[in-house]
């Protein structure tokens, strides 16, 4: 029998294959300490939740527009005016199922079959697969730590053919923490418009951002680079919502009508109790963001300094979102504890089987010599599972 040779080239994620295993082990009673989780640790506030009760009781459990509910596509456009400078109106809003969704409907409604994505590297693990499950081809634009794991100008426009259809930008991101000023997004915006090339902007960590640091949309610089963007947002992360799986997108009209188009096949429309929790996010209190953010910012100083203090890591402090990524390329080639260590997914198998840390291989993200630590964990279980880490390594 033979089946899909597009879906079996498809790779699972690392990053949810590192996390079912850990959980795996902690079901057995292992006691393990995990880094892998993409998501908050923080629960998801009260007058969210008690909006999604508010729907059930009051039967809101049927079918909605297939991009969404016009009250929240109201609420989002208020969103990008008040956070963004960034006028839309509710046809310009798509709404899905979490950020990855509207991630995936971006990518089927531009591209054919051929067309090139750029995709800098590191990047989210999901992004060369979503483009190949729309029939594109990833193109990788590696980055070092020196550039700060940003896209070059200079590498961006020789990687550019007259097949490149779109270039991802995730700013902060996952799993760098990195976040592009204002005169790189610049750069990167001139590159689009003349060369008419559209921009995939996933702006899910927004509101996580640190040390004065602020977020700059690309879409908001000029009219032209707007037409050309897909902002992918969601209420995911600032909100620490992962599993109600809302996002949404901001796109011109056509190419919104397409996504919509698409959706209404795939899923008929996003979670209708999940929408009225997402309105409820937006227009509620928003005290949760500062919370979140100034334990984060603890986490990631103890993390970052403790990384730095064992003898053969490092890393370089991110300035946004919730991740760190650890270079290990000192143990690349070496020997412990009788296993040769040839890349990160070595590594990270090590340290979970005999060090019971649970963290993710930076193969998933474009890099051999770094595996990706989350600090969406407390304070204590950081502590516990890097001095694991560094008697494991000392041993």
């Amino acid at each position: 029998m033979e089946l899909s040779k597009k879906a079996q080239s498809i790779s699972p994620s690392s990053t949810l294959a590192i996390d079912a295993k850990a959980k795996k082990m902690k079901a057995e009673g292992i006691d393990i300490i995990g880094f892998g989780a993409g998501e908050p640790d923080f629960d998801t506030p009260d007058h969210i939740k008690d909006a999604a009760i508010k729907a059930i009781n009051d039967g809101f459990t049927k079918y909605t527009p297939a991009s969404g509910t016009l009250e929240l596509k109201k609420a989002i456009c208020d969103k990008f005016l008040n956070d963004n400078k960034l006028e839309y109106k509710p046809s310009n809003i798509v709404i899905s199922n979490g950020a990855k969704h509207s991630l995936v409907n971006a990518f089927q409604a531009i591209l054919n079959p051929g067309d090139e994505v750029i995709i800098p590297a590191p990047f989210w693990v999901s992004y060369p697969e979503m483009v190949k499950l729309a029939d594109g081809v990833p193109v990788i634009l590696n980055s070092t730590e020196e550039e700060g794991f940003k896209l070059s100008i200079e590498k961006l426009e020789k990687a550019i053919t007259p097949k490149t259809r779109a270039i991802v930008i995730n700013s902060p991101s996952n799993p760098t923490g990195m976040i592009y000023s204002e005169d790189e997004l610049r750069a990167i915006a001139d590159i689009a418009v003349s060369k008419g090339i559209f921009v995939v902007s996933d702006e899910i960590y927004e509101k996580l951002i640190y040390d004065g640091y602020k977020h700059v949309s690309i879409a908001s610089f000029n009219d032209k680079i707007k037409d050309l963007t897909i902002i992918v947002n969601g209420v995911s992360k600032t909100y620490s919502m992962t599993g109600w799986r809302i996002g949404y997108t901001a796109s011109n009209e056509k190419i919104a009508t397409i996504m919509s188009n698409v959706q209404s096949h795939a899923t008929s429309n996003p979670n209708s109790i999940a929408q009225k929790a997402a309105l409820a996010a937006l227009e509620g209190p928003q005290d949760i963001i500062d919370i979140m953010k100034a334990e984060f910012v603890k986490r990631r100083d103890y993390m970052v300094d403790r990384i730095n203090s064992i003898n053969g890591l490092s890393c370089i402090k991110p300035n946004g979102a919730f991740y760190v990524m650890m270079n290990i390329s000192k143990f690349i080639g070496t020997e412990i504890d009788g296993v040769k260590i040839n890349g990160s997914d070595d590594f990270a198998e090590l340290l979970l089987e005999k060090a019971k840390v649970a963290l993710v291989p930076g193969s998933g993200f474009g890099t051999d010599i770094h595996v990706r630590l989350s600090y969406a964990t407390s304070l204590e279980n950081i502590k516990e599972g890097l001095n694991r880490i560094e008697k494991f390594l000392n041993k």
